[in-house]
């Protein structure tokens, strides 16, 4: 089974391309994307693989400038990085979330299978793409409609957005940042 979307900013230039494919039990997300963020264009290439709970176990990016990152997650908050030496200081993050892309909203919207004006306040390991850096962020979702409309908070930036998403948990419209156009 294999999932292609695209979207585009909501404002500047950009595009990114995303096919979603399982893989057995598992599932596998790679993408690329083009854009421009702080007065930088960039082209980034990223891979996450992803547990059959929808927990991360891998994530490869690779910018056009040819600087890449690759670390590794066990699914109950401990990461590695490509030496497979702990990071610390993303301990207790379970999910990812990469700045150009709407798609790692996916990933904690499909794990924590929200009820109905349920909460759920979460650390996530922040990946600030063109800079390439990961720190430990917190955020918080809230279930308008199950499997459908979405609250999310980035609590480290204090920002807000209600997502729309498709049956597969895939964003359909991120409010001033990201849409959907297949």
């Amino acid at each position: 089974m294999a999932t292609a979307a695209q979207w585009i900013p909501e404002s500047g230039v950009g595009a990114e391309h995303l096919v979603l494919m399982r893989d057995g039990q598992s599932f596998v997300a790679e993408a690329v994307v083009v854009g421009h963020r702080f007065d930088t264009p960039y082209g980034v290439h990223y891979r996450i693989e992803i547990a059959p709970d929808w927990t991360v176990r891998r994530v490869a990016v690779a910018l056009t400038d040819g600087r890449k990152l690759n670390v590794f997650a066990n699914g109950t908050g401990t990461w590695l990085d490509e030496h497979h030496q702990r990071i610390p200081e993303l301990d207790g993050c379970i999910d990812v979330d990469l700045s150009a892309t709407p798609f790692t909203n996916t990933l904690p919207i499909r794990r924590l299978g929200l009820a109905k004006g349920q909460r759920q306040l979460i650390r996530v390991a922040y990946l600030a793409i063109p800079a390439l850096t990961i720190e430990p962020v917190d955020q918080a979702y809230t279930c308008i409609e199950p499997n459908r409309r979405y609250l999310y908070e980035g609590l480290f930036r204090q920002f807000q957005a209600e997502l729309s998403v498709d049956p597969d948990g895939l964003v359909e419209d991120y409010p001033s940042l990201f849409r959907r156009v297949v």
